[in-house]
């Protein structure tokens, strides 16, 4: 094997550290399977990093995660650099990351999704947002950074309290109990449900999809056909809609109480850390954790 792949990881988003190990772990899995691997830790000087290796690398392994890295920016230079490059591309990582365009595409493709709103402080404070149960999420952050979930008129009222932490804006969007679900689709094909559970926590949060023992992942989730085939559909509609490519993840909720299923997102380039769901994913498929990183390295492309 005498490709050359240049990870890039790290990055100064808000999920730095989470890039890193997803990083670290791809160019390990790489070299395994005999890539030549240059592991690049990306500043904002991403282009000049790039042009200085030699040789010119072959492919780049996007491992970055969160804004710049996840949201078209960096997407949109490799392609002006025409080099190959994994998962998504620049409208698909654009429309993915903000969450409010993404939910007008599911739209379009009638796929479930919870009521939701672009509000600022003073719309809840004035009444003019969605009561008590929701969840406030920022529109351009991954990993549940910032994500904050409001049960009761107490709480929002605590929360209004407080120095208020989402900028101008924040989506809210209902809150829907039940279970958490994820579908990864490999190349517009679903790959099996996963369920995950979390816990003490109250949501696959930060610390429940990161720390080690943060949450279980069920792979196969233990649901009816019907569900699955559903949460299957739905996940390659989300993929199709926003015309993803590589490996992407949706995530949804299900009340089982009403049978409702909603998506609560894709994210074009999913965590590739030791307790990630895609590698469960992709193991249960058979193939190994080098097996599915070396696939998308063979899969990557310039492709807006």
């Amino acid at each position: 094997m005498n490709k050359h792949v240049a990870v890039i990881l790290g990055g100064w988003s808000a999920e730095r550290e989470v890039s890193l190990s997803s990083g670290r772990e791809c160019a390990k899995a790489l070299r395994e399977k005999g890539y030549k691997v240059t592991e690049i830790d990306a500043n904002r000087d991403l282009a000049h990093q790039l042009a200085a290796l030699d040789p010119k690398p072959d492919v780049i392994f996007n491992a970055l995660h969160g804004r710049w890295g996840e949201d078209g920016a960096v997407q949109g230079l490799l392609e002006i650099m025409n080099i190959p490059y994994t998962h998504s591309g620049v409208r698909a990582s654009a429309i993915a990351m903000d969450k409010m365009s993404a939910k007008a595409m599911f739209a379009e493709y009638e796929i479930p999704c919870a009521r939701h709103v672009w509000v600022t402080r003073q719309d809840i404070a004035s009444g003019k947002a969605l009561p008590p149960p929701y969840v406030l999420k920022p529109n351009n952050e991954g990993s549940s950074v910032g994500v904050e979930i409001i049960l009761t008129v107490e709480e929002e009222q605590n929360m209004l309290a407080r120095d208020w932490v989402h900028g101008e804006g924040v989506m809210q969007e209902e809150f829907i109990p039940g279970r958490e679900m994820t579908v990864a689709v490999k190349d517009g094909e679903a790959m099996e449900v996963i369920e995950i559970l979390t816990g003490n926590h109250a949501f696959y949060d930060f610390e429940s999809k990161y720390a080690q023992g943060g949450s279980e992942h069920i792979v196969p989730a233990d649901i009816e056909g019907d569900l699955r085939d559903r949460l299957q559909r739905h996940a390659e509609e989300a993929y199709k809609a926003l015309g993803c490519r590589g490996v992407a993840r949706a995530d949804f909720r299900y009340d089982p109480e009403n049978h409702r299923l909603v998506i609560l997102e894709i994210n074009t380039q999913p965590g590739m850390t030791p307790t990630s769901l895609v590698p469960d994913a992709a193991r249960h498929d058979g193939m190994s954790f080098a097996d599915i990183v070396a696939w998308m390295v063979e899969d990557a492309s310039c492709e807006r």
